[in-house]
């Protein structure tokens, strides 16, 4: 039975706050959920990244609410646990190992270790090089596999978006790329925009789809019927994508999170 704090219906605050629970699975095993009172929250939301589990509640919705909804998410919530553990095995990259890959647009790449002056990855036909100081720590190269995946997303879109570009209201301010816990992307109001970095260890069409789909956003700040003709209009196997992502989704965001674990 999970152990909350008092029963309480919230005042309503203005900043999201965030408290610990723990809950008992049937598997008596039992586990933390950060709770989070959002204000911008519509419903109450139960999450799982690679992170644990994320119990979302609204202003007003009470914590016997929130408790009752964990309690009756338990087995699914077991179920996600357990398929994110699966996703972590083998990673993160350790140096020096033979037999490692590395993921890029849908492929493993054979790893290859050398010893070099600084550190770096390149990639020919026999794969993935793996180029590292022999002084050089697990900071070094982590550093090196977030290079080698920020540089190989950028000739990504530097190869797509100016196809998508006529047509616009106005172009992508600046496009960012960052390590994101559930998006894949978004558009800010000054035209920001960012995309998760882990998008380029998966196929290169569902990469493009999301660089699509955010740029659609420039003329249809919404998901409204008109912002989706807008998507099939640029890219009309934009569903195939969508399934490609609650398929493989999971398993990029987590292999990218231990990637930058390298040790």
């Amino acid at each position: 039975m999970a152990k909350f704090l008092p029963r309480l219906i919230a005042s309503s605050p203005r900043t999201v706050q965030r408290d610990c629970v723990r809950l008992r699975l049937d598997d008596e095993q039992e586990i933390e959920v950060l709770r989070v009172r959002d204000p911008r929250a519509r419903r109450i939301k139960l999450s799982v990244d690679e992170r644990g589990a994320r119990l979302t509640l609204p202003t007003r919705a009470s914590l016997v609410a929130g408790e009752r909804f964990l309690l009756e998410h338990r087995q699914w919530l077991a179920e996600q646990l357990a398929r994110y553990a699966q996703d972590t095995l083998a990673l993160p990259l350790e140096r020096g190992a033979a037999g490692q890959h590395l993921p890029l647009r849908g492929e493993m790449l054979s790893l290859h270790w050398h010893e070099a002056r600084y550190a770096r990855i390149e990639i020919d036909a026999q794969g993935a090089h793996f180029h590292l100081p022999a002084r050089a720590g697990s900071a070094a190269m982590a550093r090196a596999v977030r290079d080698f995946y920020e540089s190989q997303a950028r000739a990504d879109i530097g190869r797509w978006l100016p196809r998508y570009l006529p047509g616009l209201p106005r172009a992508p301010a600046r496009v960012r790329l960052k390590v994101m816990s559930s998006q894949w992307g978004s558009l800010a109001p000054d035209g920001t925009m960012a995309l998760d970095l882990a998008l380029v260890l998966g196929r290169a069409s569902a990469f493009e789809y999301v660089l699509v789909h955010e740029v659609c956003h420039l003329i249809q700040a919404n998901h409204s019927p008109a912002f989706w003709r807008e998507v099939e209009r640029r890219f009309p196997l934009w569903r195939e994508e969508r399934d490609y992502f609650q398929r493989e989704g999971r398993s990029l965001k987590a292999q990218l999170r231990c990637l930058l674990q390298a040790g």
